[in-house]
Formats: C-alpha cells, sequence, structure tokens
C-alpha cells in the first residue's frame, strides 16, 4: 500500500512538470534590396545585399512557467545571407544570439551566453541606424556600437524589471583566459527610460583587448584572425588595434510631438593605452600608452506620414582627436560629416519597402595616418574623401 501511495506521488510529481506551461517561438526577418554605392574601394558598385534595414535572421525563443513568477527562458538567434545562403557573424551558426536563464516578475531576468551590451540596449534604439536609417546610416564603421557591430561571448546579463518605465542592467564576459583575469574581459551598465512621448537612454561599454583573438573585435569568427585584423576593415579606427581598452560612454534621447519625433544621441570612445597590444596597424606606429579618442553627436528626426508611411533624416558629426605617433609627431586626427535620408512604408504589419540614401564627407587624418576617406558602416571605404549609397529593399518578418 505504501509503495502504491509513493508510486501515485511520484506520478502526480512529474504529471505536474509535463503540465507546467511553457511556449517556444519560431520568429526570423528577411531583408534583402539593391544597392548603389558611388565609390567602393575607386569604383562605382551596384549589387544585391541581405540585412541593412534589419540583419536576416531565424531565431527561437521559448520561456517554461517555473511558478512563483519565475520562468526557464532561452534564446537561440542564427544570422544569414539572403544572396548566398552562407551563415552570417563569421560563420556561426548562432552568431546573433544563445543565451538561457532565468526571468523574475518582481525582481528582473539574469541569462548566459553570447549577448548585447549595455549600450546596445539602451542606447542604440536611440540611433537612426537601429529605427528607419539601416547599418549605411549607423555612425563610421559603427566606432561606438550602436549598431552592434560586435556582440559578447561568455557572457553573464541581467536585466531589471520595468520600474514605471525605468529600467536597467549590466553585463559581464569572462575573458577566458588562464592566468591573465583581465584580457578580453568585457563588461557594460546601462539604464533606459520609456514613459509616454519621452524617451531616455545611457550606456558605459569596457573591453580590455578588444583586437585580440576571443576579444569584442574577434569573437565572430571561427577561425583565428590575421595579426591586425581590425586594421583591413576599418580605416577609422582600424589603426588604434594595439590599443589595451576600447571605452564607450553613450547617451541619447527622443521626444514624440504628434506624428514628429526628435532624437539625439551622444558618444565618446576612447580606445585607451595604444601599443599595449603587440605589432603596429598597417605600418602605423603610436605612442606607447597614448590614448584617441572620438565624439559623436547624431541629431534625427523621424515623421509619421500614416500608420503605413514614414519618413526621416538624420545628421552625424564624427570628431577625432589628435593622437602622438612613436616618433613624437601627431596624428591631427579625423572628422566625418554624414546625412541620411529615408522612408518606409508598410504593406502590411509584416512586410515593408524602403529607401535609404547616405552621403559622408570625411577630412583630417585617418586612424591609419592617410588622409581621411569616406568610410559608411560595414561597405568598403571610399577611395576620396567623399561617399554616397542608397537603397531600396524589402523586409519581411515572420
Amino acid at each position: 500500500m505504501k509503495k502504491s501511495l509513493l508510486a501515485l506521488a511520484a506520478l502526480g510529481a512529474f504529471a505536474g512538470v509535463a503540465h507546467a506551461q511553457s511556449s517556444v517561438t519560431l520568429y526570423g526577418i528577411i531583408d534583402e534590396g539593391f544597392n548603389i554605392n558611388t565609390n567602393s574601394g575607386g569604383h562605382h558598385l551596384y549589387n544585391l545585399s541581405s540585412g541593412v534595414m534589419q540583419g536576416s535572421r531565424f531565431g527561437l525563443r521559448g520561456a517554461e512557467d517555473l511558478g512563483g513568477g519565475l520562468k526557464a527562458v532561452f534564446v537561440l538567434e542564427n544570422g544569414f545571407d539572403v544572396n548566398t545562403g552562407k551563415l552570417g557573424q563569421g560563420g556561426l551558426l548562432f552568431g546573433r544570439q544563445a543565451y538561457v536563464g532565468l526571468s523574475s516578475s518582481q525582481f528582473g531576468t539574469v541569462t548566459l551566453g553570447r549577448q548585447y551590451d549595455s549600450v546596445v540596449d539602451y542606447v542604440g534604439p536611440l540611433e537612426v541606424g537601429d529605427q528607419w536609417g539601416g547599418y549605411i546610416a549607423a555612425h563610421p564603421q559603427d566606432l561606438d556600437n550602436f549598431n552592434n557591430a560586435y556582440r559578447t561571448n561568455n557572457t553573464v546579463k541581467f536585466t531589471s524589471v520595468n520600474y514605471a518605465g525605468l529600467t536597467f542592467g549590466g553585463t559581464y564576459s569572462f575573458g577566458g583566459q588562464a592566468g591573465n583575469f583581465s584580457q578580453n574581459q568585457i563588461w557594460s551598465l546601462g539604464a533606459g527610460y520609456n514613459n509616454g512621448p519621452l524617451v531616455l537612454g545611457v550606456g558605459y561599454l569596457n573591453a580590455r583587448t578588444p583586437n585580440n583573438f576571443g576579444g569584442l573585435f574577434n569573437n565572430g569568427s571561427t577561425t583565428a584572425p590575421l595579426s591586425n585584423a581590425l586594421a583591413s576593415t576599418s580605416t577609422v579606427y582600424g589603426g588604434f588595434s594595439t590599443a589595451n581598452t576600447y571605452q564607450v560612454i553613450g547617451a541619447g534621447g527622443a521626444y514624440t510631438f504628434g506624428a514628429a519625433t526628435f532624437g539625439l544621441t551622444y558618444s565618446n570612445v576612447s580606445f585607451r593605452n595604444l601599443g599595449a597590444v603587440a605589432g603596429a596597424a598597417n605600418g602605423v606606429a603610436y605612442q606607447r600608452g597614448s590614448n584617441a579618442t572620438f565624439n559623436n553627436v547624431e541629431a534625427n528626426f523621424k515623421y509619421q506620414f500614416t500608420p503605413a508611411l514614414l519618413a526621416g533624416f538624420a545628421f552625424d558629426y564624427t570628431d577625432g582627436s589628435s593622437t602622438t605617433l612613436a616618433n613624437g609627431t601627431s596624428n591631427g586626427g579625423a572628422k566625418y560629416f554624414q546625412y541620411a535620408l529615408g522612408t518606409d512604408y508598410f504593406l502590411s504589419k509584416r512586410t515593408d519597402v524602403y529607401l535609404i540614401g547616405v552621403y559622408q564627407h570625411a577630412t583630417g587624418t585617418n586612424s591609419l595616418g592617410e588622409p581621411a576617406v569616406a568610410s559608411i558602416n560595414n561597405l568598403t571605404p571610399s577611395s576620396t574623401n567623399n561617399v554616397f549609397t542608397a537603397r531600396v529593399g524589402i523586409r519581411h518578418k515572420f
């Protein structure tokens, strides 16, 4: 009799687990379009490309109710190229996001895995590149990571619940280097306020040895990078790849008046203690211990003509500081002036067509010690100090 009662109790416990409320959602975005670039490394370029307005992706999102306001949550999100079918983020299967954790309705959520930092979460949405402009309207080569060019691996993340519009959180990424606790470690903090017409956000990001394999700039590849991988992709800040620390301080806000929304973002980006990582980027050697700093300001405007049609304009200014070379001379720094126009028309709740145009002008001396050239985010730098690119695209969400 006792054995029967025990068996019934065990079956009841398992039945409770089996019937615990849970859900798994398959979702995704397919973004494709035609581009015109007036100067791609010295040549006009006409091509199709994937994921400009938003990265093409598919993912799985799940939650299981554990009772008492506690849930188990997970996300696995893949990026891909529509034109070729290849994986994004350097060939990673779930290169966009991959995490699991626990969520409490009283306190917040703790997750573990490959995730976004706090600058991306709280300030990024206020930049026009994360709205109607796509990655081509992000700041030059996304130098402040507002457009999420880089994810963080091995990350513990906390996100608070919503307190009357206020949320906050932070991340810590273990470097994973034996005998060197700080190498490749990344941490960030941020907060946001969203209530009625007003949206505000602040964030801080600190990444040690960002250009090392496994560091922030090289954690999206499945193979070890070249010694100066960053320098080969960015004229804006590639010459600063020997920095010991990459630091971003960001803030932004937006206010909506009827159909019009005005926004403003600011970032201070610093490559600190240059020369700490062995080697000179593309032959440029900076004075050991010196810093390179950028200040960026974006003003943007959006008008919602109808629920289905919007248009926007943005101006972005980037000011690079003077930096001392190893021989004692000075690199005067570069300035970038960028203008973006865009319109987006929703054919349905899940499908829209859009048009974006971006013009950029550069002056001064870039990080490689050369005359600055226009360098729109995620595109091949121009051979001159001016460039214009335009895109017409279609996006479908499922």
